[in-house]
This record gives C-alpha cells, structure tokens and sequence, in this order.
C-alpha cells in the first residue's frame, strides 16, 4: 500500500480501496457504481475484517452491524457499512502509527 502521507484524507484512502462508490446516475436516475481501478485486494481484507468481527462477536464491530441493522438496514447495507468504519479505522490508525514513528525518531 505504500507510505499514508500519500492520502491527504481518509476519503482519498476510501477511493484507493474502493470503499468510494463512482457515479453512475444519468438524468434522474441516482446510481452508485463499483470502483474497479481500486485496489481490490485491500477492500477483500477489510471486506474479511467486517466479516470476521460480525462472526466473531467481539469488540464493536458486531454491535455497529447491529445498530445498523436496527435503524432498517439489509444485511449487505450494515455489512457495507461496517467494511466503511473499518477502513477509517485503518487509516486512523495508520496515521496515528506514523505521528509515533516521527516523534520517536526525532
């Protein structure tokens, strides 16, 4: 994936592992499209990091699926929704990461 700094924001990230959808609306008609110029190998693994924490039960994961699917959610919707969370998780704490290394080399 290469250094983080070359996400200026955790939207840039989202359109990097596809977790961005690309506008396919025409006229009236409001689509969201797959971004398949992602890469598709990080947006599997948070794929299987959502799948996992919903499985598994522990930490937050399962209860945000949940919520999700208590606000009228389908299964898939929260199932997206909590591959999203879990990609901004991971830039988060990739940023987070590089802040420490800096200030520990300084």
């Amino acid at each position: 994936m290469g250094d983080v700094t070359r996400f200026p924001t955790e939207h840039h990230f989202a359109s990097y592992t596809g977790s961005a959808p690309l506008d396919a609306s025409s006229g009236k008609n409001v689509r969201h499209r797959l971004n398949t110029d992602a890469n598709r190998a990080l947006n599997s693994a948070l794929h299987i990091i959502a799948i996992c924490q919903i499985r598994d039960g522990c930490g937050c994961g399962q209860e945000y699926y949940l919520s999700e699917i208590a606000e009228g959610k389908t299964p898939a919707e929260a199932r997206k929704a909590l591959t999203d969370a879990s990609q901004t998780v991971v830039y988060r704490i990739m940023k987070r990461d590089q802040r420490n290394q800096l200030a520990t080399a300084a």
